[in-house]
């Protein structure tokens, strides 16, 4: 593969699933990644600061949440705002493209304590931006912080849901429904 080929990100992310998935993580360094991706180690290094990162995309998921409950109507509830982020994660990231991706980057995941615990990272910096978004839009600081919460939690179970489902839905439509599950638990508490 030529160097000057576009999507170096996304080909090293590719590359580096593949040999997480054949060789292991720990038997795989960035230089196997970027020579598999037809790049350069220097290349790999501009799109990430390490191995573990690859597979998580940098903080372009926070920036899209972020922006998605800006951009949610000045009359939306907290939750409603943070169900619009959850729709916007489904239309530029959990698109029926990247389903088979995603279920393989979630299974290598699973089978690596060091990359479960840069995604619990991950998560926890996604509450906090959601957080600060819905501070933004004027909620008060426990109510944002119950609402991202529980967003982050219909996420995950959204996301389990659609990783794992064969019909092809939506995975909008899931997360919105994991959302009401999650409201639903929570009046059972």
């Amino acid at each position: 593969m030529a160097r000057w080929e576009p999507n170096a990100a996304e080909r090293l992310a590719h590359a580096a699933l593949d040999l997480f998935a054949e060789r292991g993580y720990e038997n795989t360094t960035v230089i196997d990644i970027a020579q598999r991706a037809g790049l350069g180690k220097s290349t790999f290094f501009r799109h990430f600061q390490d191995k573990r990162e690859v597979l998580f995309g940098g903080s372009a998921m926070d920036g899209l949440l972020t922006e998605a409950i800006a951009a949610a109507p000045a009359t939306a509830t907290p939750l409603e705002a943070v169900a619009h982020a959850l729709d916007a994660a489904g239309r530029e990231v959990f698109t029926p493209a990247r389903r088979e991706f995603i279920a393989r980057r979630q299974a290598v995941i699973a089978a690596n304590p060091e990359l479960q615990e840069r995604e619990a990272l991950k998560n926890l910096a996604l509450i906090a931006s959601m957080t600060d978004a819905l501070k933004r839009r004027s909620v008060p600081d426990l109510t944002a912080r119950v609402a991202a919460e529980l967003g982050a939690l219909a996420s995950t179970i959204a996301y389990e849901r659609w990783s794992q489902t064969t019909t092809g839905a939506d995975f909008s439509e899931i997360a919105r429904q994991a959302l009401d599950d999650v409201q639903a638990s929570t009046a059972l508490c």
